[in-house]
Protein backbone atom coordinates (compact mmCIF):
# COMPACT_ATOMS: atom_id res chain seq x y z
CA UNK A 1 0.00 0.00 0.00
CA UNK A 2 2.91 2.34 0.64
CA UNK A 3 4.69 1.58 -2.27
CA UNK A 4 1.56 2.47 -4.49
CA UNK A 5 1.21 5.65 -2.46
CA UNK A 6 4.24 6.57 -3.34
CA UNK A 7 3.98 5.81 -6.75
CA UNK A 8 0.55 7.56 -7.10
CA UNK A 9 1.86 10.63 -6.10
CA UNK A 10 0.31 10.57 -2.86
CA UNK A 11 3.19 10.58 -0.09
CA UNK A 12 6.75 11.85 -0.27
CA UNK A 13 9.62 10.44 1.23
CA UNK A 14 11.90 13.66 2.67
CA UNK A 15 15.57 13.19 3.75
CA UNK A 16 17.07 15.64 6.78
CA UNK A 17 19.16 15.37 9.00
CA UNK A 18 20.78 12.10 8.41
CA UNK A 19 16.19 11.02 9.39
CA UNK A 20 13.86 9.63 6.16
CA UNK A 21 10.76 11.34 7.32
CA UNK A 22 7.00 10.38 5.69
CA UNK A 23 4.99 13.24 4.10
CA UNK A 24 1.39 12.52 3.19
CA UNK A 25 -0.62 15.16 0.24
CA UNK A 26 -3.89 15.97 0.06
CA UNK A 27 -5.83 17.60 -2.06
CA UNK A 28 -7.22 20.86 -1.20
CA UNK A 29 -10.21 22.58 -2.80
CA UNK A 30 -8.62 24.17 -5.00
CA UNK A 31 -6.97 21.05 -6.74
CA UNK A 32 -3.47 22.14 -5.65
CA UNK A 33 -1.84 19.82 -3.43
CA UNK A 34 0.20 20.49 -0.39
CA UNK A 35 2.25 18.21 2.65
CA UNK A 36 0.43 18.58 5.70
CA UNK A 37 1.01 15.41 7.86
CA UNK A 38 4.28 13.75 9.47
CA UNK A 39 3.93 10.26 9.77
CA UNK A 40 6.95 9.95 12.84
CA UNK A 41 9.02 7.29 11.02
CA UNK A 42 12.48 7.78 11.65
CA UNK A 43 15.16 5.41 10.06
CA UNK A 44 16.93 5.69 13.45
CA UNK A 45 14.46 3.10 14.73
CA UNK A 46 15.28 0.06 12.81
CA UNK A 47 16.75 -2.63 14.04
CA UNK A 48 16.66 -0.82 17.87
CA UNK A 49 14.08 -3.02 19.64
CA UNK A 50 15.85 -6.28 18.78
CA UNK A 51 19.10 -4.70 19.48
CA UNK A 52 17.86 -3.63 23.06
CA UNK A 53 16.50 -7.23 23.71
CA UNK A 54 19.50 -8.61 23.14
CA UNK A 55 21.17 -6.49 25.52
CA UNK A 56 18.91 -6.96 28.21
CA UNK A 57 19.21 -10.86 27.91
CA UNK A 58 22.19 -11.27 26.27
CA UNK A 59 20.56 -12.63 23.02
CA UNK A 60 17.77 -12.55 20.56
CA UNK A 61 15.39 -13.77 22.45
CA UNK A 62 11.73 -12.46 21.21
CA UNK A 63 11.10 -11.56 17.30
CA UNK A 64 10.32 -8.18 16.28
CA UNK A 65 10.22 -6.08 19.59
CA UNK A 66 9.56 -2.22 19.45
CA UNK A 67 11.97 0.19 20.11
CA UNK A 68 11.89 2.35 23.47
CA UNK A 69 12.36 5.79 21.46
CA UNK A 70 9.36 4.78 19.34
CA UNK A 71 6.94 4.22 22.71
CA UNK A 72 8.52 6.58 24.76
CA UNK A 73 7.69 9.21 21.36
CA UNK A 74 3.55 7.83 21.20
CA UNK A 75 3.29 8.05 25.10
CA UNK A 76 5.06 12.03 25.03
CA UNK A 77 1.43 12.45 22.90
CA UNK A 78 -0.58 10.46 24.58
CA UNK A 79 -0.26 10.57 27.98
CA UNK A 80 1.25 11.92 31.47
CA UNK A 81 2.80 11.47 34.30
CA UNK A 82 0.57 9.69 36.66
CA UNK A 83 -1.78 8.35 33.77
CA UNK A 84 -2.44 4.74 32.97
CA UNK A 85 -1.17 3.01 29.94
CA UNK A 86 -3.18 -0.07 28.69
CA UNK A 87 -1.00 -2.58 26.53
CA UNK A 88 -3.48 -5.56 25.71
CA UNK A 89 -0.40 -7.16 23.83
CA UNK A 90 2.48 -6.98 26.16
CA UNK A 91 4.68 -9.20 24.22
CA UNK A 92 8.15 -8.47 25.53
CA UNK A 93 7.27 -5.47 27.49
CA UNK A 94 8.19 -2.49 26.00
CA UNK A 95 5.43 -0.34 26.55
CA UNK A 96 5.39 -1.55 30.19
CA UNK A 97 8.95 -0.53 30.69
CA UNK A 98 9.07 2.93 28.42
CA UNK A 99 5.52 3.70 31.15
CA UNK A 100 7.70 2.82 34.21
CA UNK A 101 10.80 4.95 33.03
CA UNK A 102 8.37 7.65 32.11
CA UNK A 103 6.85 7.46 35.64
CA UNK A 104 3.17 6.19 33.91
CA UNK A 105 1.14 3.57 35.34
CA UNK A 106 0.36 0.77 33.00
CA UNK A 107 -1.55 -2.44 32.63
CA UNK A 108 -0.53 -4.82 30.13
CA UNK A 109 -1.56 -8.47 29.41
CA UNK A 110 -0.47 -11.04 27.63
CA UNK A 111 -1.44 -14.76 26.79
CA UNK A 112 1.14 -16.50 25.51
CA UNK A 113 3.84 -18.14 27.92
CA UNK A 114 6.87 -16.28 27.10
CA UNK A 115 5.51 -13.61 29.69
CA UNK A 116 7.67 -15.21 32.67
CA UNK A 117 10.42 -15.89 31.10
CA UNK A 118 10.68 -12.14 28.96
CA UNK A 119 7.99 -9.73 30.05
CA UNK A 120 8.24 -9.90 33.58
CA UNK A 121 12.12 -10.34 33.73
CA UNK A 122 12.70 -7.25 31.73
CA UNK A 123 10.29 -5.57 34.21
CA UNK A 124 12.57 -6.94 36.89
CA UNK A 125 15.97 -5.46 34.90
CA UNK A 126 14.18 -2.05 34.93
CA UNK A 127 13.12 -1.89 38.65
CA UNK A 128 17.38 -2.43 39.17
CA UNK A 129 17.83 0.29 36.82
CA UNK A 130 19.11 -1.34 33.82
CA UNK A 131 20.55 1.39 31.19
CA UNK A 132 19.12 0.29 28.06
CA UNK A 133 17.09 1.82 25.41
CA UNK A 134 15.83 5.34 27.01
CA UNK A 135 17.15 5.48 30.03
CA UNK A 136 19.50 8.06 30.02
CA UNK A 137 17.07 10.04 28.26
CA UNK A 138 14.59 10.19 31.29
CA UNK A 139 17.58 9.90 33.54
CA UNK A 140 16.47 6.81 34.38
CA UNK A 141 17.60 5.41 38.07
CA UNK A 142 15.32 2.34 38.86
CA UNK A 143 12.85 2.06 41.68
CA UNK A 144 9.22 1.23 41.79
CA UNK A 145 7.23 -1.81 41.59
CA UNK A 146 4.85 -4.10 40.00
CA UNK A 147 2.34 -6.81 40.34
CA UNK A 148 2.68 -9.90 37.84
CA UNK A 149 -1.10 -11.45 38.05
CA UNK A 150 -2.28 -14.82 36.35
CA UNK A 151 -6.20 -15.34 35.41
CA UNK A 152 -7.32 -18.49 37.15
CA UNK A 153 -8.03 -21.12 34.72
CA UNK A 154 -11.36 -23.14 34.18
CA UNK A 155 -11.93 -24.48 30.71
CA UNK A 156 -8.06 -23.91 30.06
CA UNK A 157 -7.47 -26.77 31.98
CA UNK A 158 -9.53 -29.00 30.48
CA UNK A 159 -8.04 -28.39 27.18
CA UNK A 160 -4.65 -28.72 28.98
CA UNK A 161 -5.83 -32.04 30.11
CA UNK A 162 -7.23 -32.93 26.29
CA UNK A 163 -3.63 -31.62 24.75
CA UNK A 164 -1.73 -33.82 27.58
CA UNK A 165 -3.83 -37.06 26.64
CA UNK A 166 -1.45 -39.98 24.93
CA UNK A 167 -4.19 -41.92 23.35
CA UNK A 168 -8.17 -42.40 22.73
CA UNK A 169 -8.63 -44.26 26.35
CA UNK A 170 -7.27 -41.46 28.28
CA UNK A 171 -9.54 -38.95 26.19
CA UNK A 172 -12.44 -40.97 26.95
CA UNK A 173 -11.72 -40.90 30.38
CA UNK A 174 -11.96 -37.14 30.68
CA UNK A 175 -15.38 -37.59 29.43
CA UNK A 176 -17.47 -37.58 32.79
CA UNK A 177 -15.18 -35.63 34.33
CA UNK A 178 -15.72 -32.76 31.77
CA UNK A 179 -19.31 -33.11 31.94
CA UNK A 180 -19.06 -32.73 35.49
CA UNK A 181 -16.56 -30.27 36.15
CA UNK A 182 -16.61 -27.52 33.02
CA UNK A 183 -18.45 -25.27 30.92
CA UNK A 184 -19.45 -27.23 27.55
CA UNK A 185 -20.52 -25.57 24.50
CA UNK A 186 -24.93 -24.51 24.69
CA UNK A 187 -25.52 -26.24 21.47
CA UNK A 188 -23.49 -30.03 22.89
CA UNK A 189 -25.78 -32.88 23.13
CA UNK A 190 -24.02 -35.01 25.45
CA UNK A 191 -26.16 -38.19 25.41
CA UNK A 192 -25.32 -38.01 21.72
CA UNK A 193 -21.82 -37.33 21.80
CA UNK A 194 -21.55 -40.35 24.70
CA UNK A 195 -23.64 -43.14 22.93
CA UNK A 196 -22.86 -42.53 19.14
CA UNK A 197 -19.87 -40.76 18.50
CA UNK A 198 -17.51 -41.52 20.90
CA UNK A 199 -18.25 -45.14 20.56
CA UNK A 200 -18.35 -45.21 16.54
CA UNK A 201 -15.48 -47.03 14.89
CA UNK A 202 -14.97 -43.92 12.40
CA UNK A 203 -13.96 -41.88 15.84
CA UNK A 204 -11.77 -44.88 17.23
CA UNK A 205 -10.13 -44.36 14.19
CA UNK A 206 -9.39 -40.87 13.60
CA UNK A 207 -6.12 -39.43 14.54
CA UNK A 208 -5.08 -38.48 18.11
CA UNK A 209 -4.91 -34.98 17.07
CA UNK A 210 -8.06 -34.84 15.46
CA UNK A 211 -9.83 -36.82 18.17
CA UNK A 212 -8.57 -34.00 20.60
CA UNK A 213 -9.78 -31.41 18.29
CA UNK A 214 -13.60 -32.85 18.40
CA UNK A 215 -12.90 -33.27 22.39
CA UNK A 216 -12.13 -29.59 22.86
CA UNK A 217 -15.19 -28.38 20.54
CA UNK A 218 -17.17 -29.74 23.60
CA UNK A 219 -16.26 -26.84 25.81
CA UNK A 220 -17.30 -23.41 25.40
CA UNK A 221 -14.27 -21.27 24.62
CA UNK A 222 -15.59 -18.39 26.53
CA UNK A 223 -15.33 -19.57 29.26
CA UNK A 224 -11.38 -20.38 29.74
CA UNK A 225 -11.18 -18.81 32.66
CA UNK A 226 -12.44 -17.50 36.03
CA UNK A 227 -15.14 -14.98 35.62
CA UNK A 228 -14.85 -12.02 38.61
CA UNK A 229 -18.43 -12.52 39.18
CA UNK A 230 -17.98 -16.40 39.61
CA UNK A 231 -14.74 -16.75 41.66
CA UNK A 232 -16.34 -17.77 45.04
CA UNK A 233 -17.93 -20.73 43.60
CA UNK A 234 -16.49 -23.04 45.58
CA UNK A 235 -15.29 -25.69 42.50
CA UNK A 236 -12.68 -22.91 41.50
CA UNK A 237 -11.06 -23.54 45.01
CA UNK A 238 -9.62 -19.91 44.57
CA UNK A 239 -7.91 -18.73 48.25
CA UNK A 240 -9.56 -16.32 50.01
CA UNK A 241 -5.77 -14.40 49.37
CA UNK A 242 -6.88 -14.30 44.98
CA UNK A 243 -10.29 -12.99 45.84
CA UNK A 244 -9.20 -10.55 48.05
CA UNK A 245 -6.00 -9.41 45.85
CA UNK A 246 -9.15 -9.08 42.33
CA UNK A 247 -11.23 -7.30 44.23
CA UNK A 248 -8.60 -4.61 45.16
CA UNK A 249 -7.66 -4.68 41.21
CA UNK A 250 -11.03 -3.93 40.04
CA UNK A 251 -11.50 -1.71 42.60
CA UNK A 252 -14.20 -3.74 45.16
Amino acid sequence: KLEKAITDDLVILVEKDNKIELYEKIFEGDGQKEIIFNSWIEDSFSGKGIGQIENLFGGKIFAYPKPEELIKYFLEIGSNEGDIVLDYHAGSGTTAAVAHKMKRQFITIEQMDYVENVTVERLKKVIEGEQGGISKAVNWQGGGSFIYLELAKYNQTAIEQIQNAENYEALMALFDEMYKKYFLSYNLKIKDFQEHIATEGAFKMMPLERQKQLFAKMLDLNQLYVNVSDMQDKRHALTAEDMALTNDFYGN
